[in-house]
Formats: structure tokens, sequence, C-alpha cells
């Protein structure tokens, strides 16, 4: 029997007089148990394909005990055929480390979609009827207005995976064809990453951790809404953490706890919105503070305050690369060299899909694919290219998880100048070239030549 504990002596005892047999214990991490438990529990289970089949079959009791607890989903067989469904759908997700569940009313049925590795891919599609009944449980666990169909509606709630704790986001907006509802899967035991798991390079790594470690400034990361900024945030802060510094964050919404860490919980409808929630902030004697985001002006000027004024300030911009962050700012109204004096780096980021490493195969890019990307056949060194195929393994996706490539900008001397007599994006981009930047396409076609993702992902992602 495989233990994370073996002191814990009662479980094994009763295995033993259970079984009649001499148990043998083996020592396994904790983590391991319960991936082996949650494997198991998946294929002894009906599949919410297989429970949806019957459940059209009898069509009976869909709304019983809708209002029922959120159970450990492994634990609910014996739930009403609603709440059944609800909880396979919630487990498949997780299971397929999905990070969201969409339920979208269609003609005549109700498309159930799952974001995987940054792609949508159709489930199940259950009858129109069944719409009410899985909003209204879904309204229930997340402790929203059943009776509420007119209005958007934002809730949370947690569950429960083989004593795996997932926070769940839900967001109701009503549609022309009905409820729409979009669940946010965030699995809190896998929410600390360490800076050298998210995908950067030696070079990159080691010029960011510099970065993080000066006393002020502002460090800022940008790329499109889903592509790791906020993750890449959360480990530069567990990499500061420490007894010495007081390191506070405002946040909408907090997405994962950080022990030892002040975290803020934005509120518009108190009034409590970013510029408001940093201006508290530095009253409490922050080392170091993260913004969740830059929205506006007044919000980048409190900023820029509390960078001058010694603190170390981290937060995120909705821009599509590095040189386009700090013309940003001068465009919300911060002058030039106040950006320049404050902001020391920006980092962009998107995410690649990681190729299957059981099912991945080497081919040769067509000319086309290379032509997008700027590249000719000699541009790849002799490299071992490979392409997605797809197995089991992968859901027959051709790609298992994701990474990330970035482009890294140092403010120096040259860039800040620039920056102060041009703030255009075009002239900035000029000059961190000259002193270095690699570009976001050019480490996604190091991670193709390593032969950890694809050309045509490098390519889709940066829209080459």
């Amino acid at each position: 029997m495989a233990v994370s504990d073996p002191l814990a002596l009662e479980p094994t005892d009763e295995l033993a007089f259970t079984l009649h047999k001499r148990v043998e214990v083996v020592v396994a991490p904790e983590e391991e148990i319960l991936n082996s438990l949650n494997i198991i529990f998946s294929e002894s289970m009906d599949t919410a394909d297989d429970l949806l089949t019957e459940m059209v079959a009898e069509d009976e009791g869909l709304l019983d005990n809708v209002l029922e607890a959120i159970p450990d989903l492994i634990d609910s067989d014996d739930a009403a055929p609603v709440i059944k469904l609800v909880n396979r759908i919630l487990f498949q997700a997780v299971s397929d480390q999905a990070s969201d569940v969409h339920i979208e009313p269609g003609p005549g049925v109700v498309n159930i979609r799952v974001r995987i590795d940054g792609i949508l891919y159709d489930r199940l599609a259950p009858p129109r009827h069944y719409l009410p009944f899985l909003a209204s449980r879904i309204k229930v666990m997340a402790d929203l207005d059943i009776a509420e169909k007119r209005l958007p509606q934002d809730g949370r709630f947690n569950f429960t995976v083989a004593e795996r704790k997932i926070d769940v986001r839900v967001s109701v907006i009503p549609t022309s064809e009905g409820e729409r509802l979009v669940l946010r899967l965030l699995d809190k035991g896998s929410a600390h990453l360490r800076l050298k798991d998210l995908g950067l390079d030696r070079d990159n790594l080691d010029r960011f951790v510099r970065l993080i470690t000066k006393p002020h400034g502002i460090i800022l990361s940008t790329g499109p809404t889903g592509s790791g900024k906020t993750t890449t945030l959360y480990a530069a802060l567990s990499r500061l953490n420490s007894k010495e510094s007081n390191i506070i964050t405002i946040e909408d919404p907090v997405e994962y706890n950080l022990p030892g860490v002040g975290q803020i919980q934005v509120n518009s409808k108190i009034g409590l919105d970013f510029a408001r929630g940093l201006r508290s902030v530095l009253r409490h004697d922050p080392d170091i503070i993260m913004i969740g985001e830059i929205r506006d002006m007044e919000t980048s000027e409190i900023a820029i305050q509390a960078a001058l004024t010694g603190h170390l300030v981290f937060s995120t911009l909705h821009t599509n690369d590095a040189p386009s962050a700090v013309t940003r700012l001068v465009d919300m109204g911060i002058e030039p060299y106040l950006v320049s004096s404050t902001v020391t780096g920006v980092l962009a980021q998107r995410l690649v899909r990681i190729l299957c490493p059981r099912c991945k195969e080497p081919h040769q890019p067509a000319p086309e694919t290379l032509s997008r990307a700027g590249l000719d056949q000699t541009s790849l060194n002799g490299a071992r290219v490979f392409r997605a195929r797809g197995c089991s393994h992968c859901l027959q996706t051709g790609y298992r998880g994701r990474t990330g490539i970035y482009e890294l900008m140092l403010l120096d001397d040259t860039i800040q100048q620039t920056l102060i007599h041009s703030p255009e994006a075009n002239a900035i981009r000029d000059a961190a070239l000259k002193a270095g930047m690699k570009t976001l396409l050019s480490d996604g076609l190091e991670k193709v030549r390593d032969g950890i993702t694809s050309l045509e992902e490098v390519l889709r992602v940066t829209s080459a």
C-alpha cells in the first residue's frame, strides 16, 4: 500500500484486518497518490457522455435535489441526475486539465465546451431543455440568484476531487438564446510555479532575476488575456517572499493565495478600485506592491509615485509587445521622463502548447509556413523540427501542457533617452533590439529547434 505518511499506522492496520493479509507499505508523494486515485476513479466512473445518454433516455427527476451541498466529486454517485451530470462535467474538466468550461445555449442543444491549453474543444451537447436545470444547479453552487435571468451575475465556489481543492469562478450572462455560463477552474494545489519552470531561457531568466531584485522601480508584464502574466508575477513574488519584506497585492480577482502576502480583492460595488486600494496600500509600509492591472491614468500615476518613493512595483498591461507597454503609459498621460525614470523592465509573453512527447513526429516545415515566419530553409540550422500528431495520452490534440515564450526589455540609458525624445513603439523597439532584446518570435523559434513546440504553434500565438 502506498502511503505519504508511514507513521500513520491505523489505515494500514485496518486494511490488513479487512484483507486478512500482511500489508507491505511503500512511501510515495501525496500528489502522486492523489493523481493515481483520480486516474482510477476516472476510469471506473461513467463519463459525462454515458450519463447524458442515460438521462436523455429516462429524462426524469432533472431538478431533484438541485439544492444539495457540493460533495467530493468522487463520492457523488448517488446524487440526482442533473447534479451527477454537472459533477461529471467538472470531474472530466479537471482530469483533462481544462482551464474553463463553457455552457452555451444554441438552437435545440446546449453546447458544452472546455478550454484545454488555450484551445476550446466540444465535449457535450445535451438537449436545449436541460439548460435551466444546469444553470440552476451551477447558480446554487456559486450562491447566485436562481430566479434572476435578466442580469449578468458573478460568483464562485469550491469543490474537491480526491482531496484536490478546485476553486471555480462563475460568470453568467443573459443572451437571446438563454443564459450563457463560463466556469474558470483554478487548481489551488498547482498554483505556485517557480520562475525556472515558466519557460524563460537561461539568459532571460538571469536578467529577469536581477531585475526583480532591484530595490525599487516598476516591472511590467504584458500580453493578451490568458497569456500567463499573473502567473509570472506570482512566481516573481514567491521568489521575493521573505520575512524581511512586506508584500501587498491588489488584484481583480485574487486568483491564488500566497502565504505571507497581503492580498486585496478589488470590489467596484463599494468603490474599492485599483487606485483607491493602492493609496491605502501605500500607508501600510510595503516594500513590494503588485497591482493586478494598470487600467487608467490615476492608477499609473500612483504606481509611478510609489516607485519614485522607493517601492518595487509589479503590474500588468494589455499590449502586444514589450516596447508598446511604455508607449501605452505615455498615451495614458504620463510624462515620458517619468516613465523612463521609473519603469526598469517589461516582460512580454505568450503561451505555446508543448508537443506531446509520446506522439510528436519529425517533419519538414512547408515553404509557406517558413515564409510566414520570415525564414528560409536554412534558417533552422539543420534542427530537427517536430509537429503534432495526436494520441490517447494527449486527447488526440498532439499537445500536452503549455510553456511561455518571452520578450524581455530592460530600460538601459539608450532606451530611456529614446523614450524621452521619441516615445514611439517602433523607435523604442529598434533601440531595444540593438541592446540585445530577443523577440517573442525568436524565443519561440528556439523552442521549435529544441523540439518543445511546433512552428505552427509559435506562429499562431505571435501572429507572424
